[in-house]
């Protein structure tokens, strides 16, 4: 495992793409959903990534990392964990006990919205807060175009958004105004 690397080197890529299963038609008929509970189960794959992540991340000068709801909240505290720094938790709404800014995005047939606490990334510095959003897969980028909004309207400042995997024929990173790293791209 090559841990000086800001981009994954390709032994380890293929140990982490290995490890999520494909399943075909779920949750309906032409969609092969990428399953990360196979990637989370196997100690060698998950350890390759939160390794990967601390060290592309360390030099960051990061205040916070944020997940989305919820396979977000397994990355992002894990690497927020390493890194020491703090982790918030971006909701589906009424979900958060305090006061909340949100933040609605259009789904193929309706809307939703996501929520975060207002003091969520208070830092006590006179600059912003520097954040790192995290999820574990970017589509339509729908969801994570709303998260990274609340970062901004919440006081800080989304740095990059990361993903474990991109469904790049989407083109959901074209909606984000942040830079975008992911680490498998279908």
């Amino acid at each position: 495992m090559v841990l000086n690397s800001k981009v994954i080197n390709k032994e380890d890529l293929k140990v982490i793409k290995n490890s999520i299963r494909v399943i075909p038609d779920f949750p309906k008929p032409g969609i092969m959903f990428k399953d990360i509970t196979t990637l989370l189960n196997n100690p060698k794959a998950y350890n390759i990534l939160i390794s990967h992540l601390v060290q592309r991340y360390k030099d960051y000068n990061l205040d916070y990392i944020a997940g989305i709801d919820a396979r977000g909240f397994i990355f992002g505290a894990a690497l927020a964990s390493h890194l020491n720094i703090g982790f918030v938790p971006i909701r589906k709404k009424g979900k958060l006990p305090y006061t909340t800014v949100s933040q609605k995005y259009s789904l193929e047939y309706g809307f939703d919205e996501v929520e975060v606490h207002i003091d969520a990334f208070e830092n006590g510095k006179d600059e912003k807060a520097r954040v790192l959003l995290v999820d574990d897969l970017l589509a339509t980028g729908g969801t994570a175009q709303a998260a990274a909004t609340l970062i901004d309207m919440a006081g800080a400042q989304c740095v990059e958004c990361c993903f474990v995997i991109e469904l790049s024929f989407l083109e959901g990173a074209k909606k984000l105004n942040t830079p975008v790293y992911s680490i498998v791209k279908d």
